[in-house]
């Protein structure tokens, strides 16, 4: 049984279980409305202590520098997730749930405690109440807190912030990735297009032409009988018609060549640059004074 005189010892100090498995670090102590004894401890558990576990204090030791409980890790962590009320109270329904969760018989926790001589609170024999009894004396019920914040106000950590940290011992971290992949797209147009063009051309042929040419033949015993047909003397005309060759130029189509299209795929590199989001996980860490106000009387007060 842990005494007032030992919160001190117990704030933000290791939690372990039987069997020396660290389970977190004791954040507030909460305390019995009408015995005033501490009946809680609350136990950050998680990464960077993202979650909050209840554990019974009424077993629990004070070894060296860590307090030590009765319950096995995985059982503080599996504990049910309460809140408390603005008052710094736990709801009679939410610690009954506690209760029940480490099985401790609810009517046992009623019984009137009285102190030995060494100090500690012990649960003694006394007259059997009701939660409501018990509670009677706080402002919902069986529990009260005092909270720890400077200045030693009374109040709770902000329930948003705490149930968005509840999750688990992990967060996720992500990041986008870039996936580069092509598409096919229309980049231009190719057409083969006929038109005529004039050109010079030069080529050589031979052609032939006639001229006239005189041809002188003495008379001789073959050629005396013509020349002696024709009158004795006199004109007379004889007419030679002379031939020559010129060019004929004439064109003609005629097919030279088939000319046709087609592609062919060229693949080269291409450098692509783009943003991606990334997401950074930094742990925080807050520091609390060590001498807080602690509530004392018939309260379940968080120190």
């Amino acid at each position: 049984m842990i005494t007032r005189e030992e919160i001190a010892n117990v704030l933000d100090q290791p939690v372990y279980d039987g069997d020396g498995n660290k389970i977190g670090d004791a954040k507030h102590v909460f305390f019995d409305d009408m015995t005033g004894r501490p009946e809680w401890v609350s136990v950050k558990t998680g990464m960077f202590g993202s979650a909050e576990s209840f554990v019974p204090i009424r077993d629990a030791a004070l070894v060296q520098d860590h307090l030590e409980v009765p319950y096995g890790k995985d059982q503080v962590k599996g504990a049910p997730s309460v809140d408390v009320d603005a008052g710094g109270h736990l709801s009679e329904t939410e610690e009954h749930r506690l209760y029940d969760y480490y099985g401790i018989n609810w009517d046992s926790v009623l019984s009137e405690a009285e102190r030995t001589d060494d100090g500690r609170f012990a649960a003694g024999p006394g007259p059997a109440g009701t939660a409501g009894a018990a509670g009677a004396a706080g402002a919902a019920g069986a529990a009260g807190v005092a909270d720890t914040t400077p200045g030693g106000t009374t109040g709770r950590e902000d329930a948003a912030r705490r149930e968005a940290m509840r999750g688990g011992e992990a967060m996720t971290r992500s990041e986008e990735q870039m996936r580069v992949g092509v598409e096919r797209h229309e980049s231009g147009r190719a057409r083969l297009r006929k038109y005529v063009v004039t050109e010079e051309v030069q080529q050589t042929v031979p052609v032939t032409h006639e001229e006239v040419r005189v041809v002188r033949e003495p008379i001789t015993d073959a050629n005396r009988d013509e020349a002696m047909a024709g009158p004795e003397i006199g004109e007379a005309e004889h007419e030679v018609t002379l031939h020559a060759e010129r060019p004929v130029v004439e064109t003609e189509t005629v097919p030279v060549e088939r000319v046709r299209m087609t592609t062919e795929e060229l693949t080269e590199n291409e450098t692509v640059r783009g943003q991606v989001r990334k997401e950074r996980i930094e742990a925080e860490t807050e520091t609390f004074a060590e001498d807080e106000t602690r509530r004392g009387g018939k309260r379940r007060g968080r120190e």
